[in-house]
């Protein structure tokens, strides 16, 4: 994964400032300022910032983006084997595929566990059959391998 050069930046610049700032305060414990224990708070949250920025930016994946795909909203997770997206009223039918698609290529495969490791992708609408009463209706679905990311569109 492509680590992203604006946190990376932002990282070691922290990173920098954290060690100034620690040189600083031990000059200020030395020197027996009267702001030294403020500078260990200080010190401490920069690096910490640093820390966290490059961590960040290390474990960052950007998502996917299917050509013709709408962003659909996640409504059920299971967190195992199977995802319901939610698809507004208005989505034409040839978004249906790449939107359920561009869903199941941007889970996150840690922590879930299924036994055949596949995760199956829904898009779904609710209609109304009569005053009251709704189904929901599977407009396109999607299976993702969690061994190797592997993503198949039902017909």
């Amino acid at each position: 994964m492509p680590a992203d050069p604006l946190l990376l930046t932002a990282g070691q610049w922290l990173g920098l400032a954290g060690g100034l700032l620690a040189v600083l305060t031990v000059v200020g414990f030395v020197a027996q300022w009267g702001i030294r224990f403020r500078l260990v708070g200080v010190t401490s949250f920069t690096v910490l910032l640093s820390l966290s920025c490059l961590a960040f930016a290390v474990s960052y994946a950007p998502r996917s983006v299917v050509e013709g795909a709408v962003s659909v909203p996640v409504v059920f997770d299971n967190g195992a084997d199977l995802v319901i997206a939610a698809a507004p009223a208005d989505l034409p039918q040839e978004a249906f595929r790449p939107s359920v698609e561009q869903v199941a290529r941007n889970l996150r495969g840690s922590g879930r566990t299924s036994s055949d490791q596949l995760v199956h992708v829904r898009l779904r609408r609710v209609e109304a059959v009569e005053p009251g009463t709704d189904r929901p209706v599977i407009l396109a679905e999607a299976t993702r391998d969690l061994r190797d990311g592997q993503v198949v569109v039902a017909p």
